[in-house]
C-alpha cells in the first residue's frame, strides 16, 4: 500500500481573505503561502502521493465554471512543478455549501475516493487543512490530522503554516520506519 499526504487548498497552499485577495475565482488570484513549493518538494521524498481535496462551493453557487477551477487547479500544479514540487491530483467537491453532497467536506468521500485510485492506506496518511471540516473529514477517513492556524482540539498537530507542518509529518513517518 501507499502513502499519501491530503491538502486542503485554501489557506494552506494559497492565500485567501487577505487584503490581496478574496476569492480565487482565476488563476491570477492564486497567490502561494510562504514556503509551500518547498513543504510539497520535502513530502514528495517520503509520501507516494501529494493531493489536494478541496471544497470550491464557488461553483456550486454560479461563482465561477468548473472549467475556470480546472485552470486555477492547472495553474497552482505547474508552478509548483517549476519549484521541484508535484501535486499528484487535485479534486474537489463543487456542490453548493448546503447541497448535503457526500463529497464536500467534512464528509470523507474526497479522501476515500483518492486512496481506493491509487491503492493508499490511509492510517498512515495525513491531512491538512485550515478549518475543522478538514480535519473531521481526515479523522472520518482515518488519516492523521494537522491543522494549519492556532488551534484545534481534534486535530492530531497544530502548526502555522504547511512548511512546519511538513517538518512535523516527516519526523513522524521517520520514527515509525
Amino acid at each position: 500500500m501507499k502513502t499519501a499526504v491530503f491538502l486542503d487548498r485554501d489557506g494552506v497552499i494559497n492565500e485567501v481573505l487577505t487584503n490581496r485577495v478574496k476569492f480565487v475565482n482565476k488563476p491570477r488570484d492564486l497567490y502561494f503561502l510562504p514556503r509551500v513549493a518547498e513543504a510539497v518538494r520535502n513530502l514528495n521524498e517520503f509520501f507516494d502521493y501529494i493531493f489536494v481535496v478541496t471544497n470550491q462551493g464557488g461553483v456550486g453557487l454560479g461563482y465561477m465554471k468548473e472549467q475556470q477551477l480546472h485552470k486555477i487547479h492547472e495553474y497552482m500544479i505547474s508552478e509548483l512543478e517549476k519549484e521541484g514540487a508535484t501535486i499528484h491530483e487535485a479534486v474537489y467537491c463543487p456542490h453548493k455549501p448546503k447541497a448535503g453532497c457526500e463529497c464536500r467536506k467534512p464528509n470523507a468521500k474526497l479522501i476515500e475516493d483518492l486512496a481506493n485510485r491509487y491503492e493508499v492506506d490511509l492510517s498512515k496518511s495525513f491531512m491538512v487543512g485550515d478549518t475543522d471540516t478538514d480535519i473531521i473529514a481526515g479523522k472520518k477517513a482515518g488519516t492523521k490530522t494537522v491543522y494549519i492556524g492556532d488551534s484545534d482540539p481534534i486535530a492530531d498537530a497544530i502548526f502555522p503554516d504547511l512548511y512546519a507542518a511538513s517538518e512535523w509529518i516527516i519526523e513522524e513517518v521517520k520514527k515509525e520506519d
